[in-house]
């Protein structure tokens, strides 16, 4: 039976892209960089607990683009910018200092497509601050 990794999410950048240029080729006289971009992409449930409040649950996922993606999502995202993200789930880990290991999830994405991007000239000056990226 085939497997499947698989993400889709739908969430608003919690900051702008950090972005690390890596040497390729280094022997190469065309030796070039290969750009990775990440970013922490927010998203936000709400439901109703028993006495009929509203909950609301917030995430926030790791998302990675490399080569050309990350030289795009370096150009055109920003924070609180809200994002269509489709990619596959990776685990690493590693040691610190201290000999203790650590774990990252991280959603390297395939393609992510700009939403809405709140800091656009057409929308209203007016909007309400949101706490959560401000």
């Amino acid at each position: 039976m085939a497997s499947l990794n698989k993400v889709i999410l739908i969430g608003n950048l919690g900051r702008n892209p950090d972005v690390v240029a890596f040497p390729q080729n280094r022997n190469s006289e065309n030796a070039g960089v290969v750009k990775k971009a990440s970013f922490p992409l927010i998203t936000t449930e709400y439901r109703k607990n028993r006495d009929g409040e509203r909950i609301e649950h917030t995430e926030r996922h790791n998302v990675v683009c490399w080569y050309t993606l990350a030289e795009i999502a370096e150009k055109i995202l920003r924070k609180g910018t809200l994002v269509y993200v489709e990619g596959k789930l990776q685990t690493r880990s590693w040691d610190d200092k201290e000999g203790n290991k650590h774990y990252i999830t991280e959603i390297i994405a395939d393609t992510f497509n700009v939403i809405a991007n709140r800091n656009r000239p057409e929308e209203p000056a007016e909007r309400e601050p949101d706490p959560l990226y401000d």
